[in-house]
Order: C-alpha cells, then structure tokens, then sequence
C-alpha cells in the first residue's frame, strides 16, 4: 500500500470540498507551517480527536562508530518532537491489528 503524500490528501479533500486544489494546498501548507511555528516557540500543539504535538529533550547518551566499534562517542540531549494518537485515532488504527499481525506471520 502506498504512503498518503500532501499531494495525495490535498487530491482527496478538494474532491469532498469541491475546493481547488490550490486553494486546499494553500489551507493545508497553512496548517503544517502553524504546527511547526507553535512546536518551535515551544508550545504543545493539541487537535482534539487526532492527537498532541509536544517537544521533548531526549538524554545524553553514548553511541558507537559502526566502523570503529571500540571508539565511544557522547551523544548530546536534543529536542525531538513526540505524537501521542487522539482516543478516535487510536480506536481506529487499532482496528489493523489483525492485519499487520497476518502480514508479519507471512513475511516470517
């Protein structure tokens, strides 16, 4: 199955909203850019039903070289941004559980 581009769900709501398409990439864009803008001042960013947007610190830690394993390297804490799925999101992907439980037993 292919993954939902921004191209492909700009397509999908102009055809339900009768919008053009410009007009939907514009909304959407518009929306994007307010997430990014409202995580990057360092506010939480919630949409009732879908889910929260928050920035976390990871910790520091110690990563190895692959190519030098004995070599240890400090890995400073960064920001990263978390997505914690809405209860209506959550429901719904849980329903592929079977699914993807069948698709692993095939692929093993």
């Amino acid at each position: 199955m292919p993954n939902l581009t921004k191209n492909n769900l700009v397509k999908q709501i102009s055809e339900k909203t009768g919008l053009t398409q410009q007009e939907v990439f514009s909304v959407v864009q518009l929306t994007l850019e307010g997430i990014t803008e409202g995580l990057a001042t360092g506010n939480n960013v919630e949409l009732r039903n879908f889910g929260v947007f928050e920035v976390r610190l990871t910790k520091k830690r110690i990563g190895r070289n692959p190519k030098k394993p004995q070599e240890t390297v400090e890995i400073p804490p960064r920001a990263i941004v978390k997505f914690t799925a809405g209860k209506i999101m959550r429901q719904r992907v849980l329903l592929r559980t079977e699914e993807l439980r069948q698709g692993h037993a095939k692929a093993a």
